[in-house]
């Protein structure tokens, strides 16, 4: 597949941060550990890829702006770009030795996404796109599943952890789902939730309290590979909604009507 010169950046960011990233998770049990907030722990592994990411692109692109989970809003003297980056998207599965972990990266243009990588180290799987240009995994391209009832789907979702979400709301959500979906998974990486979206392993998604680099790049790569992304109310941008449905139309609109019913 030929990337052009701004994915291939992205590309080579991820990568580099993975690489570290791999490096730490065989010594897990000996990371340097703080207290982020309630049951979301930060280690020295994200702090240390999130510092790789940001020398890679800024080398590159100087003058684009980042949205980083750990360092926040960094600006940039070109405000019609901006990376949105997540270095280690599923902190705890990580922590707790956990293969299921991506690096996150979006890039922004006028407000808009238009490019998006999301790099699993354990499995060396790179899910890419770019807007109008298709979404890919490693070079094979993606499809969306085509499956239409909910009693054939299995469907990812975010649980609400200790500290955040309203869990009795969220409680009826899942229950209004589970009663007829083939399976549910929880998995713990939003990024990877939304690739394996793209690439058919879920046939759906849905999520809250999420925040832009949780779904920056993954939002694109479901939309290159022929899925439909909102928020909650299964029309607005769910980049700064907090909440998230992801799948073909069919498993989206049951999706969304269910938890518009809760």
């Amino acid at each position: 597949m030929a990337r052009s010169a701004l994915l291939n950046v992205m590309v080579q960011a991820a990568t580099k941060a993975g690489r570290a990233l791999i490096r730490d998770f065989g010594e897990v049990e000996q990371l340097q550990v703080s207290m982020k907030g309630p049951a979301d722990f930060v280690s020295a592994a994200d702090h240390r890829a999130e510092k790789i990411l940001r020398e890679e692109l800024q080398r590159v692109r100087p003058t684009y702006g980042l949205l980083m989970e750990e360092s926040g809003v960094i600006e940039g003297s070109d405000p019609a770009h901006r990376w949105i980056v997540d270095p280690l998207d599923g902190t705890t599965n990580f922590l707790h030795a956990i293969p299921m972990f991506a690096v996150s990266i979006g890039l922004e243009r006028d407000g808009e996404i238009v490019a998006g990588v999301v790099f699993n180290p354990v499995m060396n799987e790179l899910f890419t796109a770019e807007r109008g240009a298709g979404a890919y995994l490693n070079d094979r391209r993606l499809r969306i599943a085509q499956r239409r009832d909910l009693s054939q789907a299995v469907i990812a979702t975010g649980v609400p952890h200790q500290g955040r979400g309203h869990h009795p709301t969220y409680l009826k959500e899942l229950a209004a789902i589970m009663a007829d979906a083939a399976g549910i998974r929880r998995m713990g990486a939003a990024a990877l939730d939304l690739a394996w979206v793209a690439a058919g392993r879920f046939d759906g998604f849905f999520e809250t309290g999420l925040n832009p680099w949780d779904v920056a790049a993954g939002m694109l790569i479901v939309r290159e590979a022929g899925g439909y992304v909102s928020d909650y109310s299964g029309h607005g941008d769910p980049l700064n909604a907090g909440s998230i449905i992801a799948g073909n139309p069919d498993i989206h609109r049951e999706v969304q009507r269910r938890i518009a019913a809760r």
